[in-house]
């Protein structure tokens, strides 16, 4: 029996390193986690214990148990709206891509990642790309959408990688870490890995002009390994973001800027929308909280899943 790491899942097959080989592995039976209703049981990141099959003619293997994970994050299965789908597991920190056009990143979308990030215990960093194909007053607005994240305590980057421009200050975070890249289709995730690694050569795809969005260069997760000890995971591209298992009450807990707030909060079961005494409330009303996370965050109250 050996121990590894999963590069790559396809459906039925997985793509497990271990020691330096690559092995296609199965897994055996219905493996299934307990308390996980995914459509996937195994995901990309997972340490996996499997055997080593010795008539195969290439390296192959079965998968017969699943390590304790770290983390994961999840989505709503695309199919099955009451399932999830387990995006990758173990990750150190995730980078979510954002542009403000071509296609265009809304902040809802972008505080449904980060609530379900900061659920899953997954530091996040914020990616703003393309900033080399914007005016003077497209910049204003970036710069205001990154100051919105810089003062909760979010790390901000502004990127161009089609020419390289700071993506130097992305491999240093990524350095001896394991990396996920998230975003919309066609928000450059994929042109972003070709500059960090360009041997991978990943193909990547022009922006449907009809709809200002990206055609799926990926279709499921995959795992590379880069220099320096960069692990990177990357994934299909995200239309929308559901939230998924969390109750209504905790939903404040994962914004940072309001969780700091609801000590002062009257009522210790306070959920910030009309109740006396409310520090969050209070500080909305003065503008020291966002309008657009507050709102985003009264939307997800609402458990209005309707997504853009």
């Amino acid at each position: 029996m050996k121990k590894g790491l999963v590069f790559r899942s396809t459906g039925s097959w997985y793509t497990v390193e271990s020691e330096g080989v690559f092995y296609s592995c199965r897994m055996k039976g219905k493996l299934r986690l307990k308390g996980i209703k995914s459509t996937n049981p195994l995901a990309v990141g997972d340490r996996v214990v499997f055997e080593v099959d010795p008539l195969a003619s290439s390296p192959e293997g079965t998968i017969i148990e699943i390590e304790e994970r770290q983390n994961y994050i999840v989505r709503k299965s695309v199919n099955l709206s009451k399932q999830t789908h387990i995006i990758a597991s173990n990750i150190d920190q995730v980078f979510l891509l954002i542009t403000l056009n071509n296609p265009p990143t809304f902040p809802a979308f972008i505080d449904r990642f980060l609530v379900t990030a900061e659920a899953y215990h997954i530091p996040s960093i914020l990616v703003f790309n393309k900033i080399d194909t914007y005016t003077p007053e497209q910049e204003k607005e970036v710069d205001a959408l990154a100051a919105v994240y810089d003062t909760i305590g979010y790390t901000t980057l502004k990127i161009a990688a089609s020419s390289g421009q700071n993506v130097e200050a992305i491999e240093t975070l990524m350095q001896d870490k394991v990396s996920m890249f998230a975003g919309h289709s066609g928000v450059g995730k994929s042109t972003l890995i070709n500059a960090l690694a360009p041997e991978l050569n990943l193909k990547t795809a022009a922006i449907s002009s009809q709809h200002q969005q990206g055609t799926h260069t990926t279709t499921f997760a995959e795992m590379f390994a880069l220099p320096k000890g960069m692990k990177l995971i990357d994934t299909p591209g995200i239309k929308g973001f559901g939230v998924v298992d969390m109750q209504v009450e905790e939903i404040g807990d994962y914004f940072p800027e309001l969780i700091a707030l609801k000590p002062q909060c009257k009522f210790h079961n306070c959920l910030h929308q009309s109740e006396p005494n409310c520090a969050v409330i209070k500080a909305y009303e003065a503008g020291e909280i966002a309008k657009s996370r507050y709102e985003n965050y009264l939307q997800l109250l609402k458990n209005d899943m309707t997504y853009r």
